[in-house]
């Protein structure tokens, strides 16, 4: 029963919550104006997507709570504080960005403050599966940093370390990927039932991750019914980083599925890799610039729709996610070179396209 009632609760309070959240930033003036040439809307659209979001995964935490489904053997009631204070961080960081446009170095604050809250939390990676065979132990250097009623809180330095990149690695991803509409809240729905099934596979049998995987997907998808083109309301800085992030608290708490993610977010993620090299090492100038130059503008390009543009990558992370329950090693590894040579194509495709155009 709370497979099915917690997502479908998720997904009433988030697309309930949504217009109201829509209404509150356009009377606060919190609206994303169409006034730079990357912008593809033409109207301004209302912000703060990122709440719906968080009252949606509140709403599915509590109903999994209440359910008796969590916590449990994965998901620890320390896992449960974490998550909900990591994720207000992004939220209110998000809405504080939105509303005055925060410069980089402030904007990072609260990613930064999400990971680190997750990592108090006791949540991490402390064993990396090698594709080509073995594991990777993260957990062998690590020393206790304080003592609290009689319970040690460690430092595992190097897994502490691989979790707080991975964490942002992901929530950036997500950041970067959101340009059009429905684009991360598709995506994002998509990678939870994907980590949903995993979880639910044989050799990992976690029905608690499972649960609130389905939970955060069923937010995800009653916020995509304002979301989808033309969106009535966007996620802003608070939802898009949360989604991104949210999937990497996933791939951790349901054993490590880090190749998992990487699957559904291969595209989107080789994308914010290829765009960062070339802002720093080609052009020398700040990352943290916008552009028009990520690879759903290059979609739009080469002649796809909106519509078709958000199609194409949501059956691409499906695809390619929903791999995961059938490759092994070496075969997700291929998996995500064939992703990136789809990139590449994408890429010269659209360069040639320009080329004409001139």
């Amino acid at each position: 029963m709370p497979f099915l009632l917690v997502p479908l609760i998720a997904f009433a309070v988030t697309a309930a919550i949504t217009p109201w959240v829509a209404r509150f930033a356009v009377r606060f003036g919190v609206v994303d104006r169409p006034n730079e040439p990357r912008k593809i809307h033409t109207r301004p659209v209302p912000l703060l997507g990122g709440w719906a979001l968080f009252i949606g995964l509140a709403a599915a935490l509590t109903a999994a709570a209440r359910l008796g489904a969590i916590p449990g053997p994965h998901i620890k009631e320390k896992f449960i504080v974490g998550i909900l204070l990591a994720a207000l961080f992004l939220v209110v960081g998000g809405s504080l960005d939105d509303r005055y446009n925060l410069p980089p170095k402030k904007q990072i604050v609260w990613p930064i403050l999400a990971a680190l809250t997750i990592i108090a939390s006791g949540i991490g990676v402390t064993v990396v599966t090698n594709p080509f065979g073995g594991v990777l132990h993260l957990e062998r250097w690590q020393f206790t940093l304080l003592t609290f009623q009689g319970i040690p809180y460690k430092v595992t330095v190097i897994a502490d370390l691989f979790t707080f990149a991975w964490l942002l690695g992901v929530t950036y991803t997500t950041k970067f990927l959101d340009g059009l509409d429905g684009l991360v809240s598709g995506i994002t729905g998509i990678g939870c039932l994907v980590i949903a099934a995993v979880s639910l596979m044989k050799e990992v049998s976690q029905p608690d991750t499972s649960i609130l995987a389905l939970g955060f997907a069923g937010a995800c998808l009653g916020f995509l019914l304002w979301n989808f083109h033309p969106a009535r309301i966007f996620l802003g800085e608070g939802g898009s980083t949360l989604a991104g992030f949210m999937l990497g608290v996933l791939a951790i708490v349901s054993g490590g599925k880090i190749a998992t993610t990487l699957l559904v977010l291969g595209l989107p993620l080789f994308d914010a890799a290829f765009v960062i090299i070339r802002r720093l090492f080609i052009e020398r100038r700040s990352p943290t610039v916008a552009d028009r130059s990520h690879l759903h503008h290059r979609l739009l390009d080469i002649g796809f729709t909106h519509r078709q543009a958000v199609l194409f990558m949501y059956a691409l992370a499906a695809a390619f996610g929903a791999s995961t329950l059938v490759l092994r090693g070496a075969q997700k590894v291929a998996a995500l070179g064939f992703l990136l040579s789809i990139l590449i194509a994408i890429v010269a495709a659209s360069l040639a396209v320009k080329r004409k155009k001139i």
